[in-house]
């Protein structure tokens, strides 16, 4: 089960063997995630063009599928790219941006979910929720509701796709089946920064490429973001110099920050 060991453990293993995240992202995003990916180690490749989607998975250690700038050529190869990474037996991690927010959105990530093995979900509450109920709204990319209040939406996906699902809030909750991981670590600043949300699924993805185990993984870059986000709010004065900060600690934390800071409950089901 997930502890500061296991962190520390799958953090090392990342910057020791730089595995490659293939990303199908968000404009917005894009530069953000790349560089936190490299700031933890990992190696970032951002390419959505379907000609070669499938040859750059092969060349991934994971897939991370983010529908926050969509279109219709764009979903093509995300279905593309969740296909060729079930063939190929590598995680895919899925972020349903603005799912909830319109038809178009919930549609495409549930024909995602449909297209092929999916390791992990991350989102927000209303995001999770909307992938299991029609009445669950989302305002913009903003969650209308706590991570508490989807757990059960969580624990139901979860089920249904044999996944472990990770939702983003002030505490951030983690579940797999009836195993659920609470995370308490992170600063009021981090949703002052655009794609720190984003941030955290690209991260997810490389902590999927050196722990199999999905809720270990997911459970892993929640808690990395959270005691990164709370020291670089130590030396930030803004959301401006946070960002900085922020990366700078993904570079820099290590086993002493993550023992000292570390703040996680952990149930396993019996």
């Amino acid at each position: 089960m997930f502890s500061a060991q296991t962190l520390t453990r799958d953090l090392e293993k990342i910057r020791l063997q730089a595995p490659l995240v293939h990303n199908i992202t968000n404009f917005v995003v894009m530069n953000l995630t790349a560089n936190a990916l490299l700031s933890i180690g990992a190696s970032p490749v951002m390419a959505h063009a379907l000609e070669e989607v499938e040859d750059m998975v092969n060349l991934a250690s994971a897939v991370v599928i983010n529908i926050g700038t969509l279109s219709r050529h764009w979903v093509e190869a995300m279905v593309q790219a969740v296909r060729a990474a079930g063939r190929k037996g590598i995680p895919v991690i899925l972020d349903p941006v603005g799912s909830g927010a319109t038809s178009y959105r919930t549609a495409t990530a549930q024909q995602l979910l449909a297209s092929g093995p999916v390791a992990i979900i991350r989102g927000n509450g209303s995001e999770i929720r909307s992938l299991v109920d029609s009445e669950a709204r989302t305002k913009g990319v903003d969650s209308l509701e706590g991570p508490e209040a989807a757990l059960e939406a969580g624990r139901l996906l979860s089920r249904q796709y044999n996944c472990a699902v990770s939702i983003s809030g002030p505490v951030d909750i983690v579940v797999r089946e009836q195993d659920t991981v609470r995370i308490a670590n992170g600063h009021p600043l981090m949703p002052r920064v655009t794609g720190l949300g984003c941030t955290a699924s690209a991260l997810t993805g490389a902590f999927a490429t050196v722990n199999s185990n999905p809720l270990e993984a997911a459970a892993g870059a929640m808690a990395i973001m959270g005691i990164c986000g709370e020291l670089a709010a130590e030396q930030a004065r803004g959301p401006a110099s946070f960002e900085l900060h922020f990366l700078d600690w993904l570079h820099l934390v290590g086993e002493r920050e993550i023992n000292e800071r570390l703040k996680y409950e952990s149930r396993q089901a019996s």
